[in-house]
């Protein structure tokens, strides 16, 4: 009898220091849409593979929890005149996560092994403003004729093909993310596995359990661990956004970087500020086939894109987590001002669609003689509650629409490969903040996601002018004279700008919305 009551005691004793040593831990549970196809970084093309990239590892610059970059490895940098050599300046104290100094020589490796043709990396054109890379990636020349090289240990020196002014930001995307040379010779494609990998961001990777979570812990070897107020992040995938919110409800999740779309307005009832939503730096869309014979009459794109009633759908449809689009450039974008908007934008409804029924009729369109227009989309409710509205808001004006849905990968699949269509619906997330990486999509030199099959050489000269000129206003002023072409021809009918929707709770400090969305871990904290 003593000895089972001092084996009881013994054991209640451990169980009380167990819990006094978890509840030291601070530990922070993160609902991310979906798993990770893959952890390496030269690999990856998802936003919920980004946000645990970002908390692993820092590239030359980096994302503050305002979604702005800042210095991250790079301390400082400096730009040559023309505007093509970056001479950039490691921290002394950048360090791996098994204590090895991050050098030169590291991003040196990690760039030549994204743009290596034999890593298979799906996003290398986001980095082919630099010299060479192109060419690298498509085996047209050696890697050691890409345009970085390691002057000293703490002195990179990257050079480009043209004048990129967003180049800053595109190093702090996932892209831009070094690896650790050593690890990847060791471990080839395995140098991603818990035990195997060596990161140099604010954490480390610690479990990676297929559809259940991801662990990372605090690195204290990160230069500022210091400010690091997280000891431990868990990830989980939240591809059910209804059981998401039953979880985050529950208290289970801190925060969910998406929402059930159709529980909006009880969220926003019973959530309080705790459900978010913001702009996001985002264009949802309709891709107008301008080799259509009725569509290739600018005046019946017009007429389409003033009779779209575009507060309905963003209120009605997607419960006021869209914004009404006027312009392919989403406002707030870096780089820019105000976007080109559609001149009707400030018309009533009632306006527009008169106007739109004068033109329709003008090109020989209406009741008698009906416009018919095939409308396809992708599988997603909201898609589909999108497309019957717009063929609603057509139909008074003589216009006959027929809807096809298919899965997502048979969707773009017939887009990229040009396959026939009249309308489709599509969209787009930009990649950095700048107004050339929305623009872009429609150069005629740009067949994968020029779905329009838009062809205007004034267009592409202004895109060409933009990437030459390094003056920023004079830059600006080119792209927006491009936007303006753009909404006078219509390649793509702008609906809404996307808003990023995310569960947020109170104890978590340190989340702040931002136009590109990202929430670095290593800036929050929790309310204890």
């Amino acid at each position: 009898m003593f000895t089972v009551m001092r084996t009881g005691l013994l054991a209640a004793a451990l169980i009380a220091s167990t819990a006094l040593t978890a509840s030291a831990e601070v530990v922070y549970h993160r609902g991310n849409t979906a798993d990770p196809e893959t952890l390496d970084q030269h690999k990856t093309s998802t936003i919920y593979e980004a946000n645990v990239l970002r908390d692993l590892y820092e590239g030359l610059t980096t994302a503050n929890a305002k979604g702005e970059t800042v210095p991250g490895v790079a301390e400082s940098w400096m730009i040559s005149d023309d505007g093509l050599v970056y001479t950039f300046k490691l921290r002394a104290d950048a360090k791996w996560s098994n204590g090895d100094p991050v050098t030169a020589g590291d991003f040196v490796y990690s760039l030549q092994r994204i743009m290596n043709p034999e890593t298979g990396a799906k996003y290398a054109n986001i980095l082919f403003p630099i010299k060479n890379a192109e060419k690298v990636n498509k085996s047209e020349a050696k890697t050691e004729e890409l345009g970085v090289k390691a002057i000293d240990d703490h002195t990179l020196e990257i050079t480009l093909e043209a004048p990129t002014p967003y180049f800053i930001d595109l190093l702090a995307h996932q892209t831009g993310l070094p690896v650790h040379p050593a690890s990847v010779e060791k471990y080839g494609a395995e140098f991603v596995k818990p035990e195997n990998i060596v990161s140099n961001g604010a954490f480390v990777l610690k479990e990676f359990v297929p559809n259940s979570h991801i662990k990372v812990t605090k690195n204290e070897n990160f230069h500022d661990a210091a400010d690091v107020k997280i000891d431990t992040v868990m990830f989980y995938p939240t591809e059910d956004r209804g059981a998401a919110l039953r979880r985050f409800q529950a208290g289970e999740i801190h925060s969910n970087n998406d929402a059930p779309v159709e529980q909006v307005k009880f969220m926003r009832e019973t959530l309080g500020d705790q459900f978010r939503v913001a702009p996001y730096l985002g264009t949802y869309y309709y891709a107008l086939n301008h080799k259509d014979e009725a569509l290739s009459n600018p005046d019946v794109r017009q007429a389409l894109s003033m009779a779209v009633d575009r507060e309905f759908l963003a209120e009605e449809i997607w419960g006021g987590t869209m914004v009404p689009g006027y312009s392919m450039v989403p406002p707030g974008i870096g780089n820019y001002g105000e976007p080109a908007y559609a001149d009707y934008k400030d018309l009533s409804q009632i306006d527009r669609e008169e106007k739109a029924a004068d033109l329709l009729k003008a090109a020989g369109f209406g009741a008698d003689h009906p416009l018919k227009l095939e409308l396809r989309y992708n599988t997603s409710e909201n898609h589909k509650n999108t497309a019957v509205a717009i063929a609603d808001m057509w139909k008074p004006l003589g216009v006959e629409v027929s809807l096809v849905n298919t899965d997502t990968a048979t969707h773009y699949a017939l887009l990229r490969d040009k396959g026939d269509f009249d309308v489709a619906r599509a969209g787009w997330i930009g990649d950095y903040s700048d107004p050339q990486n929305f623009l872009f999509l429609v150069e005629s030199d740009n067949p994968g996601f020029n779905y329009a099959n838009y062809n205007n050489p004034d267009y592409d000269k202004l895109m060409d002018e933009a990437a030459a000129t390094t003056d920023l206003e004079k830059r600006a002023s080119i792209l927006k004279h491009a936007e303006e072409i753009f909404m006078r021809d219509l390649p793509f009918l702008p609906l809404l700008y996307y808003g990023s929707i995310s569960l947020v709770s109170s104890k978590l400090h340190g989340w702040e919305d931002n136009l590109q969305n990202i929430h670095p871990s290593r800036y929050m904290s929790i309310a204890q």
